[in-house]
């Protein structure tokens, strides 16, 4: 379980593939206290840590962790947002965040609010996902609260806080961006069509 707000950014040391998968090598300055099969998310994507020195740690992302999020357009040099998971002794700042995405979103529009970006993002509407006006959403792991909510699309606000401290400050219009819905509104999406599947039809 992750909170959505992140501890370091990561650079991507090298690249390599496995089979099917994609072993990522991050170098930043969490690695040298990381220890295998710990969980770390990159970019919001919950990976397990295969190996780690004092500048760097490995960890491998399967094939269709590759297809449902942005890690497989990654390059050498490429930023991480990086987190790890959550002590149970911890305060939780942002929101529940399972480090599992639903789906990349693209960047669409970028406006500077006075030190403060506004940023809209598409995503693929769907009936498992919820989302709404001052609701919490997980984009590239960081937890952010939701603007505005329109049927296949969201805005956000990015403070300089944010922007000096994730990978947030390298954001392009057409990038493409993991997103994780907020678990209470999937499960209450999910209430709803089970309702709906098991509701007893109408008499006559």
């Amino acid at each position: 379980m992750f909170t959505g707000i992140i501890e370091t950014i990561g650079e991507v040391a090298s690249l390599e593939k496995s089979k099917a998968n994609l072993l990522i090598t991050v170098k930043s300055p969490i690695s040298k206290e990381l220890k295998p099969d710990q969980s770390v998310a990159h970019n919001g994507v919950c990976l397990t840590v295969l190996r780690a020195d004092k500048k760097s740690h490995t960890a491998e992302a399967v094939r269709e962790t590759l297809k449902k999020t942005n890690l497989g357009q990654l390059t050498k040099g490429a930023c991480l947002n990086l987190e790890r998971a959550m002590p149970a002794n911890g305060r939780f700042d942002g929101h529940f965040v399972q480090g599992h995405v639903d789906q990349c979103g693209q960047c669409l529009e970028i406006t500077d609010q006075n030190g403060s970006k506004k940023v809209w993002i598409s995503f693929k509407p769907g009936d498992d996902f919820l989302i709404v006006e001052k609701g919490s959403v997980c984009v590239d792991g960081v937890s952010l609260t939701v603007v505005d909510a329109k049927p296949d699309r969201f805005s956000v606000v990015l403070i300089p806080f944010t922007l000096e401290h994730t990978c947030f400050r390298y954001l392009k219009k057409s990038d493409w961006l993991n997103i994780e819905f907020d678990i209470l509104g999937k499960y209450v999406m999910k209430s709803q069509t089970i309702r709906q599947a098991f509701a007893p039809l109408p008499s006559g």
